[in-house]
């Protein structure tokens, strides 16, 4: 009986340490994001915290971190974060827009469908929300204002139609939890086009009918002309889709040697196509590009050593429990979760959602029979939609910030997006075979 006591009193004190523990990294990384600390460096210095207070190894930290930079799907960030700057500033952009325009612009509401098209095209080639949030509002928020769209309106469309494009290939979300989950780049990439699609068919009905509610014009008339005009001059960019999915489908190549492949040919394109772009600014993208991928693989190797303090702590079985009332239907998980992945999306930015939530949800997911890829994809359209929720999503609050208007004066027109991106996600969600059909007739499923 003593026995048995002591025993209970040690687990006791054990949970209460753990729990110390766990409440002081939550502390130390809320105080370190007040003062505006990047968050990579709040994950890093909370994780250090919980080693040293929970009496384990330092040399973990270490270990972790070397480990989690040492994935080959990593090495192709910088060459589509090279490729989408390229491509951004040699204008490839403005070439996708009057495709756009030419095959939707005649339908009332044409020129905010065209802003959907875009976004599509736009996010296979671009990679970076940010990015692309940028170079849509510069095409777009003029010509929307003055045909007549609020600046409201603007924002939303351009808001809405980024968060779409998460699940357009080659988003460097998708490469990172691609490591995170072990699961293959590849597959994900193929896995994105469809659920994509059913997004933005989900937003361009909506805008079909705001269109006509409120009395949007058309854009332009029929005209085949101007359609063959256009699709020869967005041949050029329109070359990397189909590459990618082409590429990908066939098994031609790797997300790696694709990623190389994208940037060589955005470099020829911009000095031989385009001839705007001088060596000076190929070298200044080229560095940006080196130090955004800094961040992104540091980001991920600090977080995994947050992730091994919580899995060592009891955290993803905690978790677990929590979650087990969604687990009865497949569908209810992975809303309950996709909701969480939303608000960290919002509040903490994309990649951190990925490395700190994702590796603790994913193996409840795979042990209830969640499939691994139709998991992903749905975080992919979750972390996407976070970034475009109001008051903190960053993306929405730089669309905005090109719109000039307020984040509470936008909401009352945005929630018909926000509802439209939603019916899409659960879609994808109750639908699994919108995620899985690509990579399964390419062989990459059984």
């Amino acid at each position: 009986m003593r026995g048995d006591y002591i025993s209970q009193v040690s687990l006791f004190n054990k949970r209460v340490v753990i729990d110390m523990v766990l409440t002081v990294m939550g502390i130390v990384f809320v105080c370190s994001l007040l003062i505006s600390l990047p968050i990579v460096f709040a994950l890093g210095i909370s994780a250090a915290v919980g080693l040293l207070l929970g009496g384990f190894p330092l040399q973990q930290l270490g270990a972790s971190m070397v480990a989690a930079s040492q994935s080959w799907v990593l090495l192709a960030i910088p060459c589509f974060v090279f490729a989408g700057s390229v491509m951004e500033r040699c204008g490839m952009s403005h070439a996708l827009v009057e495709l756009a325009r030419a095959l939707v612009g005649w339908l009332r509401g044409g020129l905010g469908m065209s802003v959907i098209v875009v976004s599509y095209f736009f996010s296979d080639i671009c990679g970076s929300k940010m990015a692309e949030v940028s170079a849509l509002s510069s095409a777009f928020m003029p010509s929307l204002k003055k045909s007549g769209y609020r600046a409201e309106d603007a924002a939303s469309l351009i808001a809405a139609g980024t968060a779409m494009g998460m699940l357009v290939p080659p988003a460097i979300f998708m490469i990172v939890i691609s490591a995170v989950t072990n699961q293959s780049a590849v597959t994900l990439f193929l896995a994105g086009f469809i659920p994509a699609a059913v997004i933005g068919v989900c937003l361009c009905i909506l805008v079909l009918i705001q269109a006509h509610l409120l009395g949007w014009p058309k854009d332009s008339r029929p005209s085949f002309n101007r359609l063959l005009i256009a699709a020869k001059n967005a041949a050029v960019p329109m070359v990397i889709p189909v590459v990618i999915l082409g590429g990908f489908y066939l098994g031609a190549f790797t997300a790696t040697e694709a990623g190389a492949i994208v940037a060589l040919y955005s470099l020829l394109a911009a000095k031989f196509y385009y001839k705007n772009l001088p060596w000076r600014e190929v070298c200044t993208i080229a560095y940006q590009s080196g130090v955004t991928t800094a961040s992104v693989v540091f980001l991920l190797a600090v977080a995994t050593v947050f992730q091994y303090i919580l899995g060592v702590s009891g955290v993803p079985a905690l978790l677990a429990a929590i979650l087990e009332p969604l687990a009865v239907y497949h569908w209810t998980f992975l809303l309950g979760v996709a909701m969480i992945t939303m608000l960290f999306g919002m509040v903490l930015e994309g990649l951190p959602a990925a490395v700190v939530l994702i590796p603790v949800v994913y193996p409840i997911a795979v042990k209830i029979g969640i499939h691994p890829i139709h998991f992903d994809i749905v975080q992919t359209a979750a972390v996407g939609i976070g970034l475009f929720l109001p008051p903190m999503g960053v993306g929405l609050l730089m669309a905005l910030k090109f719109a000039q208007v307020g984040v509470w004066q936008h909401f009352k027109f945005y929630w018909p997006y926000i509802c439209a991106l939603l019916f899409g996600l659960m879609l994808i969600i109750t639908i699994p075979e919108l995620s899985l059909a690509l990579p399964r007739s390419a062989g990459l499923l059984k």
